[in-house]
């Protein structure tokens, strides 16, 4: 295992600073990750891995631009939390984020919010992200604001961008599109997969989002699976010996 990090001395408090975790089954609990740039410095990341067999559990991540980078490798989120604005989650991983908080921040005048942008370069790669079980909802900064802002549950990053959204709830905040075009482009829009599955809450009715090819309404159960600990990131074969808890199904 490895972790680069160096450390800042401010006063009296010492604040380490990480610049990725790599090397496999790499274990974080109780712990928050923060980027404390803010908004107006762009691209700032809170936490890059790249840790094969990674989990996180109980644990933040807070900046706003490219929060979280789940670079690549497979890694579980359990019962986190994270705050961001533009491609917060983004990466080429296959990962699971499972019983997670995800909070929208309120982004510069005139931008918008984009939860995911998921890197996936080939089409035979088994990789993506997957968002289980969990809540996507405004952070206290946006509430005040959240009808002028509009707030999106990805865009493709690279030409065969996979994110699956399954069971969870989706706030008021979501545009009723759901996704966004790269850079008001067709790029991807046909060779993505983006799939919703039985999710709930004010912006989960998917009679008004995009009508690209390569977005889907899952119905099927078994199709649903694919994106789930077992199938995607064969959780049962590895997550047993971290004693962090998961749901192997839907």
């Amino acid at each position: 295992m490895c972790v680069k990090a160096g450390i800042s001395k401010a006063s009296d408090s010492e604040v380490i600073v990480l610049e990725g975790i790599e090397g496999p089954a790499f274990i974080a609990r109780d712990i928050t990750f923060v980027n404390t740039a803010g908004p107006r410095m762009g691209q700032a990341v809170a936490l890059r891995s790249s840790s094969d067999l990674s989990v996180f559990h109980r644990c933040g991540f807070q900046g706003y631009q490219d929060t979280l980078m789940v670079l690549s490798q497979r890694q579980f989120y359990k019962q986190c939390y994270v705050y961001g604005t533009i491609d917060f989650i983004f990466g080429n991983a296959a990962v699971v984020l499972q019983n997670c908080m995800i909070y929208v921040r309120r982004p510069l005048k005139g931008q918008v919010n984009v939860i995911t942008a998921q890197g996936r370069e080939d089409p035979y790669q088994n990789s993506g992200i997957s968002i289980h079980n969990s809540q996507i909802r405004a952070a206290p900064d946006l509430r005040p604001v959240i009808g002028s802002v509009k707030t999106y549950l990805g865009r493709p990053w690279k030409k065969y961008s996979r994110t699956v959204i399954m069971r969870s709830y989706i706030d008021s905040l979501v545009s009723p599109m759901g996704w966004l075009a790269w850079q008001s482009s067709k790029f991807a829009q046909d060779t993505l997969y983006y799939g919703e599955f039985k999710n709930f809450g004010p912006r989960a009715s998917t009679r008004y989002r995009v009508r690209w090819p390569g977005f889907h309404v899952i119905r099927s159960p078994n199709v649903a699976s694919q994106f789930t600990v077992r199938r995607l990131i064969a959780g049962q074969t590895w997550l047993p010996a971290t004693g962090v808890p998961f749901t192997l199904g839907l």
